[in-house]
């Protein structure tokens, strides 16, 4: 009695939980070895960028360049115009931060993490509205409003230019535009296609919390010497 009851609770997780795993795996049956090593790959030194991010390292930028650089090349392919110019533009960007990260003077930084000031909040608001400008004439012109997930891309764009801008600047506020960024991204790649993309912007988001975090208490140790 109890092993039928169990099975009655049992088996309808276990098929529901196998229809999940199909929609998130059945897309790659289609996808050549190079493609799915490429995302892999893209994936990992994304998740690396990151983590050296939140831990304010210069390594942030090479292995960003080679995951943002894999991903123009999928998304190119996959006809993913949106996420295509984000990681595009983050390619610029890690060029762009990882010289300003760098930059110093009798051995100290010129530009260390800080908060932002009035221009910087200035230059983000148009920085996001040119960027969803700049998206609405891309996607008009090439007739791509054909579903919700044009729409999302372009917001999340526009979220994603100003948080990789910022972060080029040193600014903890970058982190706030990933969290955002990040969890919208979560189910957007699940309905591309891209189920192994959507993991690493899930892992994103907890370690982009973990990295304001992070920032914040390093500011706040360094406010008695600012």
């Amino acid at each position: 009695m109890i092993e039928a009851d169990m099975c009655r609770i049992f088996n309808p997780f276990m098929v529901n939980l196998e229809r999940f795993f199909e929609l998130l795996f059945e897309p790659y049956t289609a996808y050549t070895t190079v493609d799915i090593t490429l995302e892999l790959l893209g994936v990992l030194f994304g998740f690396l960028s990151v983590v050296y991010a939140k831990k304010n390292s210069i390594a942030v930028y090479p292995t960003g360049i080679i995951s943002t650089g894999i991903f123009v090349y999928i998304l190119w392919k996959f006809g993913l115009l949106g996420d295509m110019l984000i990681n595009a533009y983050y390619f610029v960007m890690s060029i762009y931060g990882w010289y300003f990260w760098t930059r110093s003077k009798a051995g100290v930084s010129i530009n260390p993490m800080a908060r932002m000031n009035r221009e910087e909040h200035r230059l983000s608001v148009a920085i996001f509205v040119s960027t969803l400008f700049l998206v609405f004439l891309i996607y008009n012109f090439s007739n791509r409003w054909n579903s919700l997930t044009a729409y999302l891309d372009t917001l999340t764009t526009a979220i994603f230019f100003v948080g990789m801008w910022l972060m080029a600047r040193r600014k903890i506020e970058h982190w706030i535009f990933w969290i955002i960024g990040d969890l919208i991204s979560v189910p957007l790649y699940v309905i591309k296609g891209l189920s192994l993309t959507a993991f690493q912007y899930f892992i994103f988001t907890f370690v982009a919390i973990l990295g304001y975090i992070s920032w914040r208490k390093t500011l706040i140790k360094l406010q008695p010497t600012a």
